[in-house]
């Protein structure tokens, strides 16, 4: 049990309806979880308001309710208080809740469209080989120490970070790194944390069903660095030409990075083979396992917050040398017909851009390009026809399939996807609807030395149709069939 008053710290109060003084148990945000003594915590969401379940609430034990709008009628011995973003407010008691656990270590985010999980996850594997107790919240999973959680969401929602982050003071560790997505930003559920640093990645078309405007998916990734305190550091990619808009008004000490443009830390790509990149960062020489231009820039920002966290020049390239790809983020194997099949979580048209772009530079043109693409339902309709373009154009093969359709029907967002093939591109695309059927006849039509990319979904392990998951994995279908095959 905690005082109210205590985990109100830090909120601005618009109006108090009884007690801080009371003694609470917990604070949930969903009225199905409350039990006796709980404080509910009222939000706008975007398809359901909390504030139509405040009775519900009290009715199920709730003490306490933190609302936009205190209720006409009042319950006897419940306090109420007013706030003007029961988000923002939520973020900071969560915060206070738990004692404040970002303070406790140094917890770094990483933003951007495309490279987060990437980014996120090798910093959390270099710090760790190191030596050091680290944490990761990422979309592939939540690491407290070597302790590994399912992640739900690519930033969860505060109540679950400050869980999270107070595990990993019990577990004492030092360094954590973070996934901080637009949605996360703008529901607030960053709002109380302490950051030592912020990673600026890349910004392209994406989240446009959530946010009305690429400008405001801009300024929503801004906010994060708006908010960095003075003690912080920004570390943006200056190659994106939305990197020095990250920095316009932060307090933090501010860091480039690039591969074409003067900055703090620079990387020049020497070889890119099929096997690893060979680099040199800031005059120095370093082989990685990681293959591709965008993964150049991922190891930059990683060499770039390691050294801003205080690790030696030489020590942070050994450890760099010996990082492995992030589940689903060009994942590889190579058959034994020596196809080589790619699982990459590509699903916005730069990324995929990027990934195509990465095979065909490497590829010497003798071996045939065949890409299983999909669009995700119920999401941003705009970047279907660009996805299909690109694939089209980049590659010598295409099969447009399932992702995850969700609520939508499949045949349609394929038709959308359709949509953006040029004339001359029309006879290098097929479309298989069911997935597995897709990966499969990609397999069949692959010969020796061939390249097949399955893209959309990578480290997922499901399929969502119709609001029911089914197991699901490209790495693992990809591989059955090509053995099946015998290729």
């Amino acid at each position: 049990m905690i005082e109210l008053k205590n985990i109100l710290y830090r909120v601005t109060l618009n109006a108090v309806v009884g007690s801080t003084g009371l003694e609470v148990n917990e604070i949930h945000f969903d009225s199905r979880k409350v039990v006796s003594n709980d404080v509910f915590v009222a939000i706008k969401g975007v398809s359901v308001d909390g504030h139509d379940y405040i009775a519900t609430a009290i009715d199920k034990g709730a003490v306490a309710v933190v609302c936009e709008k205190i209720p006409d009628q009042i319950a006897d011995n419940v306090t109420y208080i007013e706030v003007d973003s029961s988000s923002k407010a939520l973020a900071i008691i969560a915060s206070n809740y738990y004692g404040v656990p970002s303070a406790n270590l140094k917890l770094v985010g990483v933003t951007g469209t495309n490279g987060k999980t990437t980014v996120a996850s090798l910093l959390y594997q270099l710090f760790n080989q190191a030596g050091y107790k680290t944490g990761l919240l990422s979309t592939v999973k939540i690491l407290v120490d070597n302790l590994e959680y399912n992640a739900t969401h690519t930033t969860p929602d505060s109540l679950t970070i400050n869980k999270y982050l107070s595990e990993m003071n019990a577990a004492g560790v030092e360094f954590c790194f973070m996934e901080v997505s637009s949605h996360g930003i703008h529901q607030n559920r960053t709002e109380g944390l302490q950051f030592e640093g912020g990673i600026f990645t890349n910004l392209s078309h994406d989240h446009l069903d959530y946010h009305d405007t690429f400008a405001e998916y801009r300024d929503v990734k801004k906010m994060f660095f708006d908010k960095l305190p003075k003690t912080a550091f920004a570390l943006v990619n200056v190659d994106d030409k939305n990197g020095l808009v990250m920095l316009q008004n932060t307090a933090s000490r501010k860091y480039t990075y690039a591969l074409k443009s003067y900055a703090d830390y620079r990387a020049q790509i020497l070889e890119n083979q099929l096997n690893g990149l060979f680099l040199k960062i800031n005059d120095k020489e370093v082989w990685a396992r990681l293959i591709g231009n965008f993964n150049a820039y991922n190891l930059l920002a990683i060499y770039g917050t390691a050294d801003l966290l205080g690790l030696e020049s030489d020590e942070i390239l050994r450890l760099i040398s010996k990082l492995e790809s992030v589940s689903g983020r060009f994942q590889y194997l190579v058959s034994e017909e020596k196809i080589t099949a790619i699982v990459d979580y590509a699903h916005t048209p730069d990324a995929l851009k990027n990934v195509l772009e990465t095979i065909n530079t490497i590829r010497t043109k003798n071996e045939e390009l065949i890409t299983v693409v999909g669009c995700g339902g119920d999401r941003d309709k705009t970047k279907r026809p660009k996805m299909a373009h690109i694939a089209s154009a980049l590659s010598t093969k295409v099969i447009f399939t399932s992702d995850n359709p969700r609520s939508e029907t499949p045949e349609v967002i394929i038709d959308d996807m359709e949509a953006g093939v040029e004339p001359q591109n029309f006879n290098k695309t097929m479309s298989i609807v069911d997935r597995r059927q897709a990966i499969k006849t990609a397999c069949q039509l692959a010969g020796s030395r061939d390249i097949i990319l399955i893209a959309g979904k990578g480290h997922e392990t499901y399929q969502e149709v119709k609001g029911v998951r089914t197991n699901f994995n490209d790495y693992k279908i990809v591989e059955e069939f090509l053995k099946q095959l015998g290729k």
